[in-house]
């Protein structure tokens, strides 16, 4: 396969996911990526800077289009700290870590972003709206407490799966609870 064809695959991913959510200009989208398993290799082992930069290129056209904040995750060597923009952390009061993802620990993906992102600052962690996981690099960490899967019908960029998910607030109460707004259901007995 070629990255023109990944390519393809993505846009068709994210084309079903952004049409399936809602986000606000505040949200936060995390994004995890091996781009090894993208090529067909083991995650971790072969990271391509090309992948990065088409999975790149092809996120930041949704996010100008939708109007939405990134954050891209390490990998597991520096913790899946995050890479986010310097507005970003703090308008979320995100504490800054002292770390500069390389392609060896933090992976293609996160190096890339940290260095093609505007004003790019490491964060340990995030409570994002919404993911997007491509090849099983496990960012539920980094999503709010109530995640729902988000299903389309292109379900891999190259050889990677892609895992996808919104969150929802919590639902609280008993029995009697209401959880949509109606005119019907705004008296308490």
């Amino acid at each position: 396969m070629t990255i023109q064809i990944w390519e393809t695959e993505l846009d068709e991913i994210l084309d079903q996911f952004f049409g399936q959510i809602e986000l606000k200009s505040t949200s936060l989208v995390i994004v995890g990526c091996s781009t090894s398993e993208v090529i067909g290799q083991k995650i971790g082992t072969a990271g391509s800077a090309d992948v990065a930069q088409m999975i790149f290129k092809i996120l930041t056209k949704y996010q100008a289009q939708i109007g939405f904040e990134l954050a891209f995750q390490c990998c597991e060597h520096l913790n899946r700290a995050l890479v986010v923009e310097q507005k970003t952390a703090s308008l979320r009061a995100l504490e800054e870590v002292s770390v500069i993802p390389v392609k060896s620990a933090g992976g293609a993906m996160a190096t890339y972003a940290f260095e093609h992102m505007d004003s790019p600052v490491m964060v340990e962690t995030v409570q994002a709206d919404a993911g997007i996981d491509i090849g099983e690099t496990m960012i539920g960490m980094h999503l709010k407490r109530v995640a729902v899967p988000v299903r389309t019908e292109q379900r891999t960029v190259g050889s990677a799966r892609v895992t996808l998910a919104k969150t929802r607030p919590k639902l609280i109460g008993g029995q009697r609870a209401v959880y949509e707004r109606n005119t019907d259901n705004t008296q308490c007995h």
